[in-house]
């Protein structure tokens, strides 16, 4: 069975936010059997020595199936993909495709968004303000692109729904509370296509139960 470690216990303002809920979302949706442990945020458990040995870099998402542990968000919705043979290609020009876009949205679409997230809480200092400007400038860029890109089309990478759309559409709710989105329809059409999805649902009331918080302070 695979373990998830994820967030538990975190600070004000940080409730079902994190990049484990693409996971337990990929989980939810393949089916595979999985437990989560729940990590102590606020008591300091990921500077503890035994996630130190589990996670290089003491963050999460990481899972660990029989032994076999792997880091990264991006990586581990593929792996559990490949594992499952759900929500990807069976063909490499597919499954090419559905990483091109896994990578897209991580290394790309989400670097400028969670910079103007971070000097929105104030996390980065008074001084990065200045630099707002220049991160909304490349996250309309990018959001333009994905613009184009759905035109026509239900879901990112293919015709059906896979990981891809699970990476892109947290990444994309992450802003359903700024204007950055009202220009573009077609993004927010796909970003609530995705997020009514069953598995998405109870993905979020999992996780709002297992850090405390009502369904109605997390919503979607």
């Amino acid at each position: 069975m695979i373990t998830l470690y994820a967030f538990g216990r975190v600070y004000p303002g940080m409730a079902c936010e994190g990049r484990d809920l693409r996971v337990q979302w990929a989980l939810e949706e393949t089916g595979l059997p999985y437990r989560v442990h729940a990590l102590d945020y606020v008591g300091g458990e990921f500077d503890g020595p035994e996630y130190s040995r589990l996670s290089t870099f003491r963050q999460v998402p990481v899972i660990d199936d029989a032994g076999f542990v792997v880091a990264e968000s991006g990586a581990i919705v593929l792996y559990i993909a490949e594992k499952a043979g759900k929500l990807i290609p069976l063909g490499l020009p597919g499954r090419t495709e559905v990483m091109q876009w896994c990578f897209a949205s991580i290394a790309t679409v989400e670097r400028p968004l969670f910079e103007m997230t971070m000097i929105g809480i104030g996390v980065r200092g008074p001084g990065a303000r200045e630099g707002l400007a220049s991160l909304r400038k490349d996250a309309c860029r990018w959001l333009d692109g994905l613009e184009r890109r759905l035109e026509g089309r239900e879901w990112i990478a293919c015709d059906t729904f896979t990981v891809a759309d699970i990476v892109l559409a947290t990444v994309l709710r992450a802003e359903r509370d700024t204007d950055l989105l009202d220009p573009y329809a077609q993004l927010k059409t796909y970003g609530a296509r995705a997020l009514a999805r069953p598995a998405w649902q109870r993905t979020l009331r999992l996780c709002a139960e297992r850090q405390g918080v009502g369904a109605p302070d997390i919503d979607r």
